[in-house]
């Protein structure tokens, strides 16, 4: 199955929930874009990666990456492999002198490593057709990555959700719900977007 290659194009908090955020990958020369909802742990471990900030004390996933250098395993690429019941699913790919093995992550851990390491995102057709929202190509550029952390937030990588509820989007039609869709996304409340997307989706 071909690799689709992604990059980090924002790392978003919630408009509809306060201790959400989302990551937003984006695929490399494409429009597709794929929201992962995240805690504010990892929302923070990712956005001092990006920063380039330097905590006093090294954080979890500079504590792993300190462990890998130290016996000399590198951090080849992460893969998005799986998507289940909302649920994103990854694999770190890591090699040493003799061998390459794939170790299961949690998607928000993944993409944390994959910053620290400078190392290529990968997903796949069928984790875009189903979770991916395509831009158009007119759209506003996403420009700089959006930081907005609250040191104290945590929320379980757990199934998508949103402050739009399902009840709301059952009673719009189809035109009020593609309208709402490109609210939320000039919004760039890619958490809200995904429960619109999946209420079009399920009426298709």
């Amino acid at each position: 199955m071909k690799k689709i290659e992604m990059e980090i194009i924002a790392l978003s908090h919630s408009i509809t929930q306060t201790h959400s955020y989302a990551v937003v990958l984006g695929e490399v020369n494409g429009l597709r874009r794929l929201p992962i909802v995240i805690g504010g742990f990892e929302a923070q471990a990712i956005a001092v990666a990006l920063e380039r900030m330097h905590p006093s004390r090294p954080l979890t996933h500079d504590l792993m990456k300190n462990f890998m250098n130290a016996f000399n395993i590198e951090l080849m690429e992460i893969n998005i492999n799986d998507l289940q019941e909302g649920i994103f699913h990854s694999k770190l790919v890591c090699i040493n002198e003799r061998d390459t093995v794939e170790i299961d992550s949690r998607t928000s851990d993944a993409i944390a490593l994959a910053v620290r390491f400078g190392c290529p995102i990968y997903t796949y057709e069928n984790i875009l057709d189903n979770a991916g929202i395509m831009m158009d190509d007119s759209a506003t550029s996403l420009g700089q990555t959006e930081i907005s952390i609250s040191e104290n937030s945590s929320l379980d990588q757990s199934p998508i959700s949103s402050g739009t509820s399902t009840t709301d989007l059952s009673s719009l039609t189809m035109e009020e719900l593609e309208n709402k869709l490109t609210e939320v996304l000039d919004k760039e409340d890619y958490i809200a977007a995904i429960a619109i997307r999946d209420e079009i989706k399920r009426r298709k």
